[in-house]
């Protein structure tokens, strides 16, 4: 018998395409989504491994930083297909892929968002703004929450901030724009951003991984905020959850 040709990293066309994945939950634990438009809905996971950006203060570094990890020890390759098939298994509607940066495997999504969709299922990509969608993503049912890091998150913006494509998801009509905040000379800096490239709608979430650093950062922002007629959302998985891995 012929074997399929192979494929990057060796893998065979039978096996494509695979993505590098870090973790899935939410079907056998149920959970949220925890940030920005979504927030409150009943989610599932596809949390994809590595990431473009080196932001000091990820809260996801096993998903990209080789210093601190081995990232063949928290990470797998799975076909679209089994990922599509995992979340069909769950009655659940909205399936969040995360990261890490999802879009750095887009072409290989593709498949994967169209099967889920097949599946009755909507979809929301968690991304930081820095990597063109594919035009195949662009369609119905399928959102997409761009957080582009701004100085404060530890990232140099001539590298997290790319025009061209947030110019694209502007363009989209699918995109809102979800900013970590810490102070409000944050949200001055968010404001520049957003006048420049035409960011909207705007929400802006509090820094932190503990129930007391959001409470507290939560309340320094919250007037400046509302007084600009942003949204403002929570990080409700370390609320209800307390940050716990697979929440």
């Amino acid at each position: 018998m012929t074997s399929p040709g192979p494929v990057e990293g060796g893998l065979t066309a039978r096996d494509s395409p695979l993505l590098i994945v870090m973790e899935c939950f939410g079907v056998e634990v149920p959970t949220f989504q925890g940030e920005g438009p979504s927030c409150g809905h009943p989610a599932l996971f596809i949390r994809l491994s590595r990431c473009n950006l080196t932001c000091a203060k990820c809260d996801t570094k096993e998903s990209w930083d080789t210093s601190q990890f081995d990232l063949r020890d928290w990470s797998r390759k799975r076909t679209a297909t089994d990922l599509a098939a995992w979340a069909a298994s769950s009655p659940v509607e909205l399936v969040v892929i995360t990261g890490g940066e999802p879009l750095l495997q887009q072409a290989r999504l593709v498949p994967l968002v169209d099967q889920l969709l097949a599946a009755g299922k909507r979809v929301e990509f968690e991304t930081n703004g820095t990597i063109t969608p594919l035009p195949e993503l662009l369609v119905d049912k399928v959102r997409f929450n761009v957080s582009p890091k701004i100085a404060s998150f530890g990232m140099d913006e001539a590298k997290s901030v790319v025009p061209a494509a947030l110019e694209a998801f502007v363009e989209s009509g699918r995109a809102a724009f979800k900013f970590v905040a810490s102070s409000v000379a944050d949200l001055d800096r968010i404001a520049e951003l957003a006048d420049a490239h035409r960011l909207a709608p705007v929400w802006v979430m509090p820094e932190g991984t503990t129930v007391d650093a959001i409470t507290e950062t939560a309340r320094v922002l919250a007037d400046a905020v509302a007084a600009r007629r942003w949204h403002f959302t929570t990080r409700l998985h370390v609320l209800a959850f307390a940050n716990a891995r697979g929440r």
